[in-house]
Parts: C-alpha cells; sequence; structure tokens
C-alpha cells in the first residue's frame, strides 16, 4: 500500500511539473509576442497622425559618392530683368506700385509730366503741317520743272526744304514713340497731353521701386526693376580643382534654404570658361521645373552628380536611431476603429550607409519590397517617441 501511495504522489508531482512549465512558456511566449508588438509597431489616430506631421513615399535612386557638393544662386537671364526710366525726364505723377506687385507685359507702371512733352508734341504738329505743304509744293515744282516753266535752282530749293522737313517729322515720330504717344492719333486729334505713360515690356514681378509721387525722374534713373522668374537659372560656383570632373548635361540636386528636406533637380548646361579671383568658375544649371517660390538671388545648396553610381536612398530624417541601431518605418495597415481611421506603422531596421548631408543610402531587408512599401519619409522620429513613450507605460502597468 505504501508502494501504491509513493507511486501515485511522484505521477501527480510530474504532471504538476509538467503543467506549471506549460504554463510558464505559455506565458513567457505570451510576453515575448506582446513585446515584440511594443517593440516594432505603433498606432496612429487621424490627430496624432496630423501633428506628427507623417509623409509618406518610396525609396530613391542617388547617386551619393560621387557627386560634388556646391554652392550657388538662383538668377534671371538678362532679358527676364528689366530696368525701366524715362526716356525724357519728367516727375512722377501716378503709380500704384509696390515691390513684389505681379505685372503684365503691356500694363501702366508710371505716369508722368513735364512741359517738356508739350514741346515735343507741338513740334512734331508743326512739323507735319509744314510738310504737308511742302508735299504739295515739291509736286508743283516738279511739274514745273518737267514744262521748263521754273527754274532749276528753285526747284532745287523746294526738294531741299521738303527732304530736311520730312526727315524732321520721321525724328519726332520716333521720339514720340520712346515716350509712349502714338504720332498718327496725335495728328488725327490734335490734342496735346502733358502726361505720358510707360508701359512694362515684359510679365513679371515688380522687384524694385524708387519713385514716389512728385519726384523728379531724369532719363538716367532706375524708376522700377521687373523680373520675370519664369525662367530662373541656377548660377553655381565650383572651385578650379573640380572644374575638370564638370560636364554638360550632369544632375544637379540642390535645395533652398528654407526647405532643407526637398531636394530639386537641375541640369548643367553650360560651363564659365574664366577662373575669377577667388579661384572658382560659374556654372550655369537649368532647372528642371518653374516654381513660383523661386527669387533671383536666392542662395541655394547644390550637389553634381559627377557618374550615375545611384543606390538606395531616404532622406536623413527617415531614418530614426534607437539602442545603437538604424531604423525606417513602414505602413503596415488602415483600418477604421471607432468610426476613424488608424494607421498602423511597423519599425524596420536598416543598415545605414553613405550619407551627404540631406539623403543616406540604405541597405534593406532581403525581403523588402521597394515597390509596394510605403516609408515614413517625415515624422519617423514622432514615431519613435510614441513608441517609447507608450513602452514605458505597458511596463508602468506590469509593475
Amino acid at each position: 500500500m505504501k508502494i501504491i501511495t509513493k507511486v501515485f504522489s511522484i505521477i501527480t508531482l510530474t504532471v504538476l511539473l509538467f503543467s506549471g512549465c506549460n504554463n510558464q512558456s505559455e506565458t513567457l511566449e505570451t510576453e515575448e509576442l506582446h513585446h515584440g508588438q511594443t517593440e516594432s509597431m505603433v498606432e496612429l489616430t487621424p490627430a496624432q497622425y496630423k501633428i506628427a506631421g507623417i509623409e509618406l513615399g518610396r525609396i530613391e535612386q542617388k547617386n551619393l559618392s560621387n557627386v560634388i557638393k556646391v554652392n550657388g544662386v538662383l538668377e534671371a537671364p538678362p532679358q527676364n530683368l528689366v530696368s525701366i526710366s524715362a526716356i525724357m525726364g519728367g516727375f512722377v505723377k501716378k503709380t500704384s506700385l509696390l515691390p513684389g506687385n505681379r505685372i503684365e507685359k503691356g500694363e501702366v507702371v508710371v505716369v508722368m509730366e513735364h512741359p517738356d512733352y508739350i514741346q515735343l508734341q507741338l513740334d512734331y504738329l508743326d512739323s507735319d503741317s509744314k510738310l504737308t505743304y511742302l508735299e504739295l509744293e515739291f509736286a508743283r515744282q516738279k511739274g514745273l520743272q518737267e514744262k521748263n516753266v521754273s527754274s532749276a535752282k528753285t526747284f532745287q530749293r523746294t526738294t531741299a526744304d521738303y527732304k530736311s522737313i520730312k526727315a524732321r517729322v520721321n525724328a519726332l515720330e520716333q521720339k514720340l514713340a520712346l515716350i509712349g504717344i502714338n504720332a498718327k492719333e496725335l495728328r488725327e486729334s490734335e490734342k496735346i497731353s502733358r502726361t505720358i505713360k510707360v508701359y512694362s515690356p515684359i510679365s513679371g514681378y515688380v522687384s524694385r521701386v524708387n519713385v514716389n509721387i512728385g519726384k523728379y525722374m531724369n532719363p538716367a534713373d532706375v524708376m522700377f526693376e521687373i523680373v520675370n522668374t519664369e525662367h530662373l537659372h541656377a548660377e553655381l560656383t565650383v572651385f578650379e580643382k573640380d572644374i575638370g570632373k564638370i560636364k554638360e548635361g550632369q544632375r544637379i540636386r540642390f535645395t533652398l534654404p528654407n526647405e532643407n528636406n526637398r531636394e530639386r533637380l537641375a541640369t548643367v548646361h553650360l560651363i564659365g570658361r574664366l577662373i575669377n579671383e577667388h579661384r572658382v568658375v560659374k556654372v550655369h544649371g537649368h532647372l528642371d521645373k518653374e516654381d513660383e517660390q523661386y527669387l533671383p538671388g536666392m542662395f541655394i545648396k547644390a550637389f553634381i552628380e559627377i557618374n550615375n553610381n545611384t543606390v538606395n536612398a531616404l532622406p536623413e530624417e527617415a531614418i530614426v536611431q534607437s539602442g545603437g541601431k538604424h531604423y525606417i518605418y513602414i505602413l503596415k495597415e488602415k483600418r477604421i476603429e471607432n468610426n476613424q481611421e488608424v494607421n498602423s506603422f511597423k519599425m524596420i531596421e536598416v543598415q545605414k550607409g553613405i550619407e551627404d548631408g540631406l539623403y543616406a543610402e540604405v541597405a534593406l531587408p532581403d525581403t523588402f519590397d521597394i515597390n509596394s512599401n510605403q516609408i515614413v519619409l517625415r515624422g519617423a522620429y514622432s514615431l519613435l517617441s510614441k513608441m517609447k513613450v507608450s513602452g514605458e507605460e505597458e511596463e508602468g502597468h506590469g509593475h
């Protein structure tokens, strides 16, 4: 009987041990799974998504190793930058332009007045009247000369007077055209104006205003500057030691001062042939796309790609560091919960390679599908912060 009791006790103890081990194993497995999800997954409500400033995108192909870093400015070609002056000096009577105003070609930029405008119109009408008389006299004298009725001397004098006044009328017509007065309309109406209108020769934006009402402007004074920003180019400064590597057609990646996270593209179009006193050469780049944000004189930072050795790359801010390792976030799923969209993101470890200050090379897991996965380009650090806060809260509840 004692032997049976001992055997039963041993069997019971063994069953309890195995049962305890299984329960412990299930508990550990559950904890590990839960712990793994906390470390690699994070969810955002629509409000959190907006606050985090999430921006999704995909892996890009960038040339990060064979590039030349340069500085430069955006410039307007000479034909797109116009200085407006008064052809004849005068007083500013009316203008409403301010720097930054949009203006169209042919639009009035300023109204001016001066007694000289009156005198010029008077001289033209007077000369035009004389020309009409001399045209008739020239025709009459020519007919008489052909019939040998008048003397050759009289015909020659009439011819000289006719040609002289005709040249004067033509010259006055050109002067009137310079100040915006149509000679034909003036001749027909005979209405003399004390004011003239100055028109814009191009469409663009007013970049400088040097006038005020009542101010006298000399012909050499620049009243307005107007720039057409539709065809700006990148004027890059390349050091002498690097100029031999630059070729027409090479790609240019550049950023504006207030947009360090957004790259824009251009192409090397012209290479300067003069090395200045600072041992640099100017390189002219054509922009791929126009943008209203571009302004002449705007400073830019650029990378000129020397060859086509491209790698998988992401913006620096898309790659976060935690525990000495580098990670990116991908959009895992979207679902509706409590009548609102919830976005789930998964953290994936990557290896970081070459950097250029804006982008960094990334080595991705072999199973990562570049074409289907949407990557968090902006807001990755917000996701990391939320994940850490959630992890601390989980630990606090556990204790």
